[in-house]
């Protein structure tokens, strides 16, 4: 249906598909949805298609603006919408590759362009990383999902507000004072960010023994799992579930010297860090031992941008957000440097994580389309 937001109007397709590797479900859903947008009246030949772990992007909030500006928007979903404790990364990539192919088979669109929103960088890098050169395995145990090795490559990636990959945000943001992943509320004194006798400021001998703390955190929870899954398995079970908790912790949102922006302080997605690492929302909290191993371990995911990005060589953009509360320049520099493209242009925007300060959006659709316009139309 047209929706009324302005000259020129916009028209929003629904597009359900099924996926080499799932059908329609029973009840009449398919694992691959999203909304396609475009200016009334148009045939665009540039798209862009974004997609998420598990947050639905149909309705993404850059959708209407590229739209008005001559550009294809697929906001598109996997199977995994909603459903991240179920993920698997070598389905989710062949869910992407159906979207692509609808742009250039059902609408003729001559170039795609991947748009990598937040977590949603590291996932479109996976994907552009195994159409130009096949690398990611399925998890130890289980088969490779049909079509893995046949993605469509696209033409363009462009990261925005995105992180290196969700093992290293997580083990950014994790509470380094965790002494025992069953009960959240043993604390390890001298590592607690949420003691003043601590900071902030904090020294940096304590960040050094803070962030350590995380990593070894992080590689414990995966020996564990690996260990776990073993385990269930001999007794004929195929997965558990499990929480982790305590993921709103990075220094980085108590302490604004660390790292200066124009972020707000003391705060984080979750609002005051202190109560958010308490409450029982977060990243990672709803896990399986799968889930864990294929897109929270450090050691054995391969949802960590750096290696993907390393085999993009297409034109690529990396768009930071100044006042982000949780993706902090380092990121966005971080993904810049790691793109192997010998085109790459970065740009910074003086906004929150979803751009709603005023003009902040308008600003961010400006510089894809300038930057899209100068390569493909």
């Amino acid at each position: 249906m047209p929706a009324h937001t302005g000259a020129p109007e916009i028209t929003r397709e629904f597009v359900g598909l099924a996926s080499p590797t799932a059908g329609r479900a029973g009840a009449g859903g398919h694992p691959c949805q999203g909304l396609y947008h475009y200016a009334a009246g148009c045939k665009p030949t540039v798209a862009i298609i974004a997609t998420h772990y598990q947050i639905d992007f149909s309705e993404h909030y850059l959708a209407d603006y590229i739209a008005t500006r001559g550009i294809g928007f697929l906001g598109w979903n996997t199977r995994f919408r909603g459903f991240e404790s179920s993920f698997l990364l070598d389905h989710a990539l062949v869910d992407i590759g159906v979207g692509v192919r609808w742009l250039r088979e059902v609408q003729g669109v001559e170039t795609v362009v991947l748009l990598g929103n937040s977590g949603g960088g590291s996932l479109m890098g996976a994907y552009q990383s195994q159409a130009v050169e096949p690398n990611v395995t399925a998890l130890q145990g289980m088969r490779p999902a049909t079509g893995l090795a046949e993605l469509p490559a696209a033409d363009g990636y462009v990261a925005t507000a995105a992180h290196p990959g969700r093992p290293d945000v997580l083990t950014s943001w994790m509470d380094a004072a965790v002494v025992d992943e069953n009960d959240p509320v043993a604390t390890d004194p001298e590592l607690d960010l949420f003691n003043v006798r601590n900071g902030p400021p904090y020294s940096a001998e304590f960040l050094g023994r803070y962030r350590a703390a995380q990593v070894t955190r992080n590689h414990a929870i995966t020996e564990w799992a690996e260990a776990e899954l073993q385990r269930v398995r001999a007794a004929g079970f195929s997965d558990r579930p499990f929480s982790v908790m305590r993921t709103w912790a990075d220094p980085r949102m108590v302490d604004p010297s660390i790292e200066p922006t124009k972020r707000q302080p003391n705060q984080c997605y979750a609002g005051t860090p202190a109560k958010a690492n308490r409450s029982a929302h977060g990243i990672a909290a709803a896990c399986t031992l799968r889930s864990w191993l294929g897109m929270w371990s450090l050691r054995v995911a391969q949802t960590r941008a750096e290696p993907h990005l390393a085999r993009i060589t297409c034109p690529a953009l990396v768009i930071n957000a100044e006042a982000d509360t949780g993706v902090f320049p380092s990121d966005a520099q971080h993904i810049y440097d790691a793109l192997a493209s010998t085109d790459k242009t970065q740009g910074s925007i003086d906004s929150d994580h979803y751009f709603t300060t005023t003009g902040a959006r308008t600003q961010q659709a400006d510089t894809i389309a300038t930057w899209i316009a100068q390569r493909w139309r």
